[in-house]
């Protein structure tokens, strides 16, 4: 019963910090033998030297690595490697299934007219298996998710799109808050 509870909270506390998310969903676009997610985000009166420096900032509290940065150009490129885990909601318990993967991917951000475009390409996913990691790109898991003989594939491939999906859209979340503009923390006339 406890854990029942505790799995409905959880689910709960889930759902609503997504509904608070902004509206800018993630989506994979397939172009050729190539998937990626790119998104164009405005952000109202920030100059470009300041969304880069802010965007600088929150992917180097993440750990991200960066690979490219040129303030003059208003480009910045990052990779990263993530251990991510299938299942949305995981507390902990003996009977939760684990699903771990771990996923490469790079995240490009340009900056251009009080705006930003990013774009997460170059996904790599690899899956453990009994005799190691196997090793697909997104292109290759949405082939898989879209594969129409075999219905156990499709699901496989599709939780493991929804979950990355899942990640990237609170990451992409937080990399909004973290560039809009910031209020006053504290009124000096309180």
């Amino acid at each position: 019963m406890r854990t029942l509870l505790l799995s409905v909270a959880f689910a709960c506390i889930t759902f609503f910090s997504f509904a608070a998310a902004p509206a800018d969903s993630v989506h994979l676009i397939v172009d050729g033998n190539t998937a990626y997610y790119q998104k164009v985000v405005k952000a109202d009166s920030i100059p470009e030297g300041l969304i880069f420096s802010r965007a600088l900032l929150f992917f180097a509290a993440k750990n991200f690595q960066q690979n490219y940065g040129s303030e003059s150009e208003g480009k910045l490129i990052f990779n990263t490697t993530q251990d991510l885990n299938i299942n949305p909601v995981y507390i902990g318990d003996e009977s939760d299934e684990v699903e771990p993967y771990t996923v490469q991917f790079a995240i490009t951000v340009d900056m251009k007219n009080n705006r930003y475009r990013y774009k997460i390409s170059n996904i790599v996913i690899f899956r453990p298996t009994e005799t190691g990691n196997k090793r697909l790109t997104m292109y290759e898991e949405y082939q898989k998710a879209t594969n129409q003989e075999s219905r156990r594939v499709q699901r496989d491939a599709q939780k493991v799109i929804t979950s990355f999906e899942s990640y990237i859209g609170s990451l992409t979340a937080e990399l909004y808050k973290a560039i809009k503009p910031q209020s006053m923390v504290y009124d000096t006339n309180f």
